[in-house]
């Protein structure tokens, strides 16, 4: 009897949950249960994560010194050049120094036979004491005539003869010297001298060899390479900047020298001396003259190379990466700035040049201000970030 009545319960319960399922879609049981275990939308909420805050890279705005210079190729020339060139005619009788070596200023170099010239000195000095002799004979006639003319020992007429005569013999002796003397100047040129110290290439004559007074192919040629010439071309709007960076400077800016493709410096810096006066038409170019000191004598005239030439100086400046500025389609720029609170808005601001991997900013931004260069993509404005300061920054 028990177990029927057993039977019967389990009979009329599946039969009620297998109604409940059909209606409700549901297994639990009994209802009142599964609807205690139901969970509110308040619930739900609170137990869902927060999303975390969009992480970004930032660099901290610095001010520092800003020198820009630009590199000017060029070719190097001595800083004097004296091309040895003869005065007199004659036969080259001795030559009188190395090939490639340095002569000092005042030394001899050739000597062209002073034979003609010898004479012609011993000549003009022969005459001059024959001048003098004039003089002599004529001098005490005149002292004579000078106290007869008074008592009328002799005419007015003898006299005036005398004191020309006398007149005529001094200014013989006058000739006679200006002779002399250009008989010593031709006799000296005999002797070729070197007007400057410096270093001596090949010569072009040789002993025996007939040279003529101012002949236009040089007998040798002495440079002074102790400093030496850098001449670049430079756009002329750059040299305009360079002019007022000039004026602005109590000295005048410094160059660097290089070598081909070198990027350490060659020797000292060198000074610009002056700019040309004519800018060429076809290239729009002017050229720049810079002087380096060669104490080495490394340095050789002819030589293809590089000066870095400082252009301008800004004091305080601010850059910025590359990769947080913003072009709009309107040509403005700016950048994404993070506050103290760590929200992010954009800034407008002005660039002007380039320096290395960086922007110069000239309005916009202040020391100290944080600017997005990472995660641009992540963050809109007014949004909360996670900042990670920029490692390192080139300038």
């Amino acid at each position: 009897m028990n177990m029927k009545r057993f039977l019967s319960g389990c009979i009329c319960a599946a039969f009620l949950g297998g109604i409940y399922f059909y209606f409700t879609g549901q297994l639990q049981w009994p209802p009142a249960l599964a609807q205690n275990q139901a969970s509110s939308p308040e619930q739900d909420s609170a137990k869902k994560p927060s999303m975390p805050l969009a992480q970004v890279t930032v660099y901290t705005v610095k001010s520092q010194d800003l020198v820009f210079t630009k590199d000017l190729s060029g070719r190097t020339s001595a800083f004097q050049v004296a091309e040895i060139r003869p005065q007199v005619t004659g036969i080259i009788f001795k030559r009188l120094f190395n090939e490639g070596s340095f002569v000092e200023k005042g030394q001899q170099l050739y000597q062209i036979d002073p034979a003609t010239y010898q004479a012609a000195y011993a000549s003009a000095a022969a005459s001059l004491k024959k001048a003098m002799a004039d003089v002599k004979a004529v001098a005490p006639k005149v002292k004579r005539y000078t106290r007869l003319v008074k008592m009328g020992g002799v005419s007015g007429q003898q006299y005036d003869d005398a004191l020309a005569s006398l007149a005529q013999a001094e200014a013989g002796i006058a000739v006679a010297k200006a002779n002399l003397a250009t008989a010593k100047i031709n006799l000296d040129y005999t002797k070729v001298i070197s007007p400057i110290s410096g270093r001596i290439g090949r010569s072009a004559v040789t002993k025996g060899a007939l040279v003529t007074a101012n002949q236009p192919t040089a007998l040798a040629v002495v440079q002074n390479l102790d400093q030496i010439y850098v001449d670049v071309n430079q756009s002329s709007q750059d040299l305009i900047e360079l002019r007022r960076h000039i004026k602005d400077r109590s000295a005048p800016p410094m160059a660097a020298l290089f070598m081909g493709k070198e990027t350490t410096p060659f020797g000292l810096q060198g000074q610009i001396l002056f700019s040309d006066v004519t800018v060429d038409q076809g290239t729009g170019m002017v050229q720049l003259r810079i002087l380096f000191p060669n104490p080495e004598k490394e340095l050789l005239p002819g030589l293809f190379v590089r000066a870095r030439v400082e252009q301008s100086r800004h004091g305080n400046a601010i850059t910025i990466p590359q990769q947080s500025v913003i072009r709009r389609a309107d040509g403005s720029v700016s950048a994404w700035v993070v506050d103290s609170t760590d929200t992010v808005m954009p800034r407008e601001i002005k660039v002007s040049k380039v320096v290395g991997d960086q922007w110069l900013v000239t309005s916009g931004l202040a020391p100290g201000d944080r600017v997005v260069v990472e995660g641009l993509q992540k963050i809109r404005p007014q949004a909360k970030v996670a900042t990670v300061e920029m490692t390192s920054a080139k300038s």
